[in-house]
């Protein structure tokens, strides 16, 4: 370019739909985590199992690609994947989905939410979200073209869903609610009376109630239902889970999609001209994963709910903090609200100060402000350090 600076076109020329969202605060802290120059870091950031893939799975991908499944699949996916989906959602979560017509198979549980927003919501309509929630919910809902509506969940009763408050912020400008159980970053599993009183609030305003139920198989106390199951209003569910926290698989990106029938149509479309399909080889694990032993399995959950107990009966024992007990998932939110500063600075301290990552509370939204999410997704050694050292910056702040 004879030696002239490249033209560099100025901010204003992105689009407001990227301009308006963030960073997650979760991927912040991982990222100032790679800058610290300490090789023994306690990560608690990152909601990623710490088990390899079961082996019949990994081997199942392997004969499969050797057999040459390494091409494009129907946009919905394996009719043989959506069939074990169909069978595991009827047998493990009692509802009943046509394999033909009510399921998609998509790249991860993220595509799967974003398809079903996309599907769902039009520019300007509301979206409400019981928070402390999941940070790209708040992203999706604006790549969307959706207005985010937070409900507060109540700090003093463990933030259990607050069924009232989400159906009086329920309108007819709201285009779906989005609920997560069991929650992260809480661990909450939400009793099915209050979920009922939410899909019903939300069909009677012709909304959808999107169910993040990735971690459904990850529940300690409760029952693995599905939130459409037990309604009178199964049409206004649109389910969203996957393989990757269950099976231990979340690098092979494969998740699924269930509802009704026009909105898995449509949102089959979009996927059609997004990612095609998800990984072939991807699908033939995710048939082994759902219709294969459940051996390991069962090993990894009781391994989390050991790590639960560890977590929660250790916390207890600082002075300082807290946290309510996680009856799901493995993530611990711990109150540190009685530190100094916010639940970003701490968090800073504690990586910087004494070498253990979390995830601050308020990247959740504001109702986590004053928490510290815990993932207890790493092994118990692991967990044991961290809580010392956790220990030991609470006891020095303490004075």
């Amino acid at each position: 370019m004879n030696g002239e600076q490249p033209h560099s076109r100025s901010d204003s020329r992105l689009s407001e739909r990227v301009s308006a969202i963030d960073r997650s605060k979760i991927r912040v802290m991982y990222d100032l985590a790679l800058e610290v120059a300490d090789e023994d870091l306690v990560h608690f950031e990152i909601g990623e199992p710490d088990f390899d893939t079961p082996t019949h799975i990994v081997e199942a991908a392997a004969d499969a690609a050797n057999a040459g499944a390494t091409h494009y699949t129907s946009n919905a996916g394996l009719p043989e994947l959506r069939e074990a989906v169909a069978a595991k959602t009827a047998t493990e979560n009692g509802v009943e989905f046509d394999p033909r017509r009510e399921i998609t198979i998509t790249n991860g549980a993220m595509e799967a939410l974003y398809l079903a927003l996309q599907t769902v919501v039009s520019p300007g309509d509301e979206v409400v979200v019981p928070t402390p929630a999941w940070p790209n919910y708040r992203n999706q809902i604006r790549l969307a073209g959706g207005v985010p509506v937070y409900v507060p969940l109540p700090a003093e009763r463990g933030f259990d869903l607050d069924a009232d408050a989400v159906a009086d912020a329920i309108s007819d400008e709201t285009a779906a609610v989005i609920v997560c159980r069991p929650s992260n970053p809480t661990g909450r599993v939400y009793d099915r009376d209050r979920l009922e009183t939410v899909v019903e609030a939300a069909a009677a305003h012709d909304a959808y109630v999107i169910a993040d139920e990735v971690y459904e198989g990850l529940i300690f106390d409760g029952s693995p239902r599905s939130v459409a199951a037990d309604t009178a209003h199964s049409d206004a569910v649109v389910s969203v889970n996957s393989c990757s926290k269950k099976y231990a698989m979340t690098g092979w990106r494969l998740g699924w999609l269930a509802g009704p029938e026009h909105v898995v149509r449509a949102a089959t479309v979009t996927h059609e001209s997004t990612t095609a399909c998800a990984p072939s080889v991807s699908q033939h694990a995710a048939i082994a994963a759902l219709t294969g032993p459940q051996e390991p399995i069962r090993a990894m959950k009781d391994a989390y709910e050991t790590r639960r107990d560890y977590v929660v009966d250790r916390i207890a024992d600082i002075p300082d903090i807290s946290c309510p007990r996680p009856k799901g998932a493995f993530y611990a939110f711990v109150d540190v609200s009685a530190l100094d500063g916010s639940s970003f600075e701490i968090a800073k301290r504690l990586l910087y100060d004494y070498g253990v990552v979390t995830a601050p509370g308020d990247g959740f939204g504001d109702a986590g402000e004053g928490y510290l999410r815990l993932s207890f997704a790493t092994g118990l050694e692991r967990i044991e350090l961290g809580l010392d050292r956790i220990e030991a910056m609470v006891t020095a702040e303490r004075g």
